[in-house]
This record gives C-alpha cells, sequence and structure tokens, in this order.
C-alpha cells in the first residue's frame, strides 16, 4: 500500500509539473516565430514595398504593401503560427497578379517587428494594419477584404468583427485555438488554463460581410470539421471549398487566387 500511495504521488508530482511547465510555455507551443526575412523582390514578389507602422502600444511592425489595380480591393492578410511574410510571396504574387492590392502583417515578434506574440497584441496589431490603409493610404474599409491563414484565421475572424469590411476570407480555419489544443493535449485541462483562444466559433455570426472558407480534406493539423463548424456557425452570405488534395500547408495558389477573384466578382468587391 505504501509503495502504490508513493506511485500515486510521484505520479501527481509528475502531471502537475508538466501541466505546469505547459501552462508557462503555451504561448511558445502556439507561435512559432522566424526573425530571418529578406526584401520582397528576393522572393521574387514585384511592385511591392517593405513598411513600417507603429501601433498604438509602441510597437514597430513589418508590413509589405503592393497598392492595387484600378477597381480592386486591398486584401489585409494574416499569416498563420510560424515563419514570415516570405512563406506567402507565392499566395501574394498570386493574388497581386489578378490585380488585388495586398497588405501582408508580420505580427510582433516575427520578422522585423518587434514585440512577442499574444492573443491581444495581434488583434492591435491587425488594427494597426487597417489602419495603415485607412488613414495612410485613404482606403475606405468597405474596399478592405480579410485574409486570415491557420492562426490568422482568428485573427481575421475578430476584425471581421469591428470593421465592416467587404469580405473575409478563411483558409484552414479552427473553431477555437482553445478547443483545438484541447484535443492535442486531451490529458490536460487546457480549457481552464489556455490564455489566448481565439474563439472564432462564438464570433463568426456577428460578421456581416460575405465570406469564403478554403479547407484541405488532408488536413491534420486543423481538420477540415473545424471549418465545417465554422461555415454552419455563420450568418453571413457565405460558401466553403474542401479540396481533397490538400493537406494544411500545399494549397495550390493559383487555385486560390481564382476562388477569390471569383468571390470578389460575385459579391461585386470589384469593378474589374
Amino acid at each position: 500500500m505504501r509503495r502504490m500511495l508513493t506511485l500515486i504521488s510521484t505520479l501527481i508530482v509528475l502531471y502537475a509539473a508538466v501541466a505546469g511547465g505547459m501552462f508557462a510555455f503555451q504561448r511558445h507551443l502556439i507561435y512559432h516565430p522566424e526573425n530571418h526575412v529578406e526584401a520582397p523582390e528576393h522572393y521574387g514578389l514585384t511592385g511591392f514595398e517593405d513598411v513600417r507602422a507603429t501601433t498604438p502600444d509602441n510597437v514597430l511592425l513589418q508590413l509589405w504593401y503592393h497598392p492595387a489595380a484600378k477597381g480592386f480591393p486591398t486584401i489585409v492578410y494574416y499569416h498563420g503560427n510560424a515563419a514570415t511574410l516570405a512563406n506567402r510571396a507565392g499566395i501574394f504574387a498570386a493574388l497581386t497578379e489578378k490585380g488585388f492590392g495586398l497588405l501582408g502583417l508580420s505580427y510582433r515578434g516575427y520578422a522585423k517587428s518587434q514585440g512577442s506574440p499574444t492573443e491581444q497584441g495581434l488583434y492591435i496589431d491587425a488594427r494597426t494594419a487597417i489602419a495603415f490603409l485607412t488613414e495612410g493610404k485613404h482606403i475606405p474599409i468597405n474596399n478592405i477584404i480579410l485574409f486570415g491563414e491557420s492562426l490568422g484565421t482568428g485573427v481575421a475572424v475578430q476584425m471581421a468583427t469591428e470593421y465592416d469590411v467587404a469580405g473575409l476570407i478563411l483558409q484552414a480555419a479552427y473553431t477555437s485555438v482553445a478547443s483545438r489544443a484541447a484535443e492535442i493535449y486531451f490529458y490536460i485541462p487546457v480549457q481552464l488554463l489556455i490564455q489566448d483562444r481565439f474563439d472564432s466559433i462564438n464570433k463568426i455570426a456577428r460578421v456581416k460581410a460575405p465570406i469564403i472558407m478554403f479547407h484541405g480534406e488532408l488536413d491534420t493539423t486543423i481538420p477540415p470539421a473545424n471549418s465545417r463548424a465554422l461555415m454552419a456557425a455563420a450568418t453571413a452570405p457565405k460558401e466553403a471549398f474542401f479540396f481533397p488534395q490538400f493537406s494544411h500547408n500545399d494549397f495550390d495558389s493559383g487555385i486560390i487566387s481564382a476562388h477569390v477573384l471569383d468571390f470578389a466578382r460575385k459579391y461585386n468587391l470589384t469593378t474589374q
């Protein structure tokens, strides 16, 4: 009996240590920034400016900006939890070649942006990117489309509840970071411990803009059931495309940009 009690006590201590460690380092599990990035031209992007904007809490952010062709809206791109804007060069090129304007945001802590990422910090960064366009470039909010990729879908959904944007694009979306983390770390009381929740499932019904979603059926990082749940919860004009050949990171930029152009034309977001 004494041995059994000792074993149980040891397991409890080990479990508490694991849970405590995951609580302390949870943001390292969510965010995987990289800091090395060259100029846009290094990645084959033409017509892009590498610019800076300062947030209300005094964090200097890096952004890549490409102006829109006449009659086209501008897309604000909120990327996923890893790497830099450079890893999105393919989709940036495909969208701007169609005529869309593009503003890519490096969140705080990513690439050449200062600071460290948190949920509320990313929302501040996202608002700063929108202000760069509306105040700095005098682009009306109803001529801006938000594009969220993976982690960035939670950022895009939050912004779409705050601004009357022209449209919302979600690629590989989750219902909430808290729910997905609870599925992965089922042995930890994630819902009680997690700080950055990105709770899109309880926000998306408030989005008034047209919504288009993309998800790969082979995605094991964020299973496609997440996008299906968001589609069911959304009340705005909405459509979704589920691709049997794609997983989480291998979307074809040409296919996605063609769907985005069709989406913009369908809802009269472009005059071209």
